[in-house]
């Protein structure tokens, strides 16, 4: 099944949903801070105080902030398929701008570094599988080797009835923190017929064959999973 391109339009090209977005994330993704900063402390472990970051999934700039604020000395390269995102993180990063290079487009038109990391935060599951594999190998190739990669996107069980189970616990965790639930009743229902999700063993699977290693899981947020491994 792949992505339905109506509801990548919507929540990603509409305007009005684009300047909502700095908001969505935290609504909807448990521990969204505190991943993002777990996150960038797993790269600084083997990134040090200097280095270059391809960041897969750029638009709205929320990581790119977050990691440019807390590591003065790494410089970043963003990609993302959307001008209207890419925009938006240039407003998102203020002063920080003229450390990140932003690129319109999917992985495929980001410079081949090597880069001494990538993350893809966020953004996995708008592909469908065989998109996943293409993105996965395209970001090894441009990672040093042993440079680390973050991903973090949904994932749960797809058995039996737990996809319509987490499925409705993620509609409950984004009422939970004030989204109307007719909205969160839509967006569950858009995931369900348009995203496919993985269970976290594909996900996993997935990044073994696309040449990662030491694949270890650092957060899980209800619906969302993300894992740090090594190119």
């Amino acid at each position: 099944m792949a992505s339905n391109p109506n509801f990548l339009k919507a929540a990603f090209h509409d305007p009005e949903a684009v300047a909502k977005y700095a908001d969505s994330p935290r609504m909807a993704v448990p521990g969204f801070a505190d991943m993002q900063r777990m996150a960038r402390l797993l790269l600084a472990e083997r990134v040090g105080s200097r280095g270059r970051i391809l960041v897969v999934g750029a638009g709205g700039g929320l990581e790119l902030k977050a990691f440019a604020e807390a590591e003065p000395g790494w410089e970043f390269d963003g990609v993302d398929p959307s001008p209207s995102m890419l925009q938006l993180a240039k407003q998102t990063l203020g002063p920080h701008a003229s450390r990140v290079a932003l690129h319109e487009g999917k992985v495929d038109v980001a410079p081949r570094g090597p880069f001494d990391a990538a993350t893809c935060i966020l953004t996995m599951h708008f592909a469908d599988i065989d998109e996943r594999r293409q993105m996965l190998t395209a970001i090894r190739r441009r990672i040093k080797p042993n440079g680390p990669f973050i991903a973090v996107h949904l994932s749960f069980p797809q058995s039996g009835a737990a996809r319509a189970q987490w499925l409705s616990r993620y509609a409950a965790y984004v009422v939970s923190s004030g989204v109307d639930p007719e909205k969160a009743s839509l967006a569950r229902d858009a995931i369900d017929s348009q995203l496919e999700i993985l269970d976290p063993g594909q996900d996993e699977g997935l990044m073994h064959e696309a040449g990662f290693s030491d694949v270890s899981l650092f957060y899980a947020g209800f619906a969302f999973k993300g894992w740090v491994s090594s190119a």
